[in-house]
């Protein structure tokens, strides 16, 4: 099945390529890998601030790192101009804005790798890290980097 088509089954837009919000780039290929850079979380087009384990819950992290693999997804068609071109989610790694007694990063970061394996299936399986870290950049609650195989 066409990644397309499960996005459409799954009533996703993907979104337009962001602009960088510092000196970076959004992307970069080297052989058959691409590596994109660091997403943060965003609700309603502006940064999802909050930190888990104070004024957010593990369910709505979930949801923010959701949200975020559809930036990704979308950075990835604008990176290849075709998604089935994707071999593979090779890894993420993902950053929790999170209080120093908060646990449950890899089940925010859950919300990421299960829209991933959806939409890829076997192919979206990937290796991960999962972190808490004491803030993100505009006080965002998650931040997602991937690297990806192309055919």
């Amino acid at each position: 099945m066409s990644v397309y088509t499960k996005l459409s089954e799954l009533q996703i837009t993907l979104p337009p390529l962001a602009v960088p919000a510092a000196a970076y780039v959004p992307f970069v290929q080297t052989g058959h890998l691409l590596f994109v850079s660091g997403h943060i979380a965003k609700k309603d087009g502006k940064p999802w601030v909050g930190q888990l384990g104070k004024n957010l819950t593990t369910l709505e992290g979930q949801a923010a790192a959701r949200a975020i693999a559809i930036d990704l997804l979308g950075t990835l068609h604008a990176a290849t101009g075709d998604l089935n071109r994707i071999k593979r989610i090779v890894k993420l790694m993902s950053l929790v804005n999170s209080t120093g007694d908060f646990t449950e990063q890899h089940l925010v970061t859950n919300g990421a790798s299960e829209l991933l394996g959806e939409v890829f299936g076997a192919a979206g399986a990937h290796a991960r890290s999962a972190f808490g870290v004491a803030q993100i950049p505009l006080g965002a609650c998650v931040e997602i980097e991937l690297i990806a195989e192309l055919d």
